[in-house]
């Protein structure tokens, strides 16, 4: 057997799955892609064990270890996939933020920075300027609306 082969449709297998991963929004898809890359890396380890003639078999048992550990990688990412779309009702990576960040553009004045600071130089707000809401409860409010 030609080792050219299965290094070849292993390239092919993970340039599809770079694609997918930069290309991707849904976070499903992308977790997909990450499998094609995982499966042309144990394509390679098998391709090579079989070329070496290795009496060990070591591209094999990674081989098998990166499988278990694909299968885990899979078995949490959907957990947190499927608990994020309850929460919000998409899986779009792009829209994904931590539920502690705030949207400073809609909740601080103007005469704010986006460094915390206001622009006129003092260091300490007023009582009367608007406090910060977290995102999730702007994201429920949006929901519920």
């Amino acid at each position: 057997m030609h080792l050219a082969y299965p290094a070849v449709l292993a390239v092919l297998l993970f340039c599809v799955g770079v694609y997918g991963v930069l290309a991707r929004r849904n976070a499903i898809l992308v977790l997909m892609s990450v499998e094609l890359m995982l499966n042309a890396v144990n394509l390679n380890l098998v391709a090579f064990d079989v070329w070496l003639r290795d009496s060990l078999h070591a591209g094999q048992a990674l081989t098998l270890f990166t499988i278990a550990i694909a299968a885990a990688e899979i078995g949490i990412g959907l957990a947190i996939v499927l608990a994020v779309y309850r929460n919000r009702g998409s899986s779009d990576v792009d829209r994904l933020r931590d539920t502690a960040e705030t949207d400073d553009a809609e909740t601080l004045p103007d005469e704010w920075t986006g460094d915390g600071a206001p622009a006129d130089g003092s260091t300490s707000r007023s009582s009367d300027e608007p406090a910060t809401a977290t995102a999730g409860k702007a994201r429920k409010t949006e929901a519920t609306a």
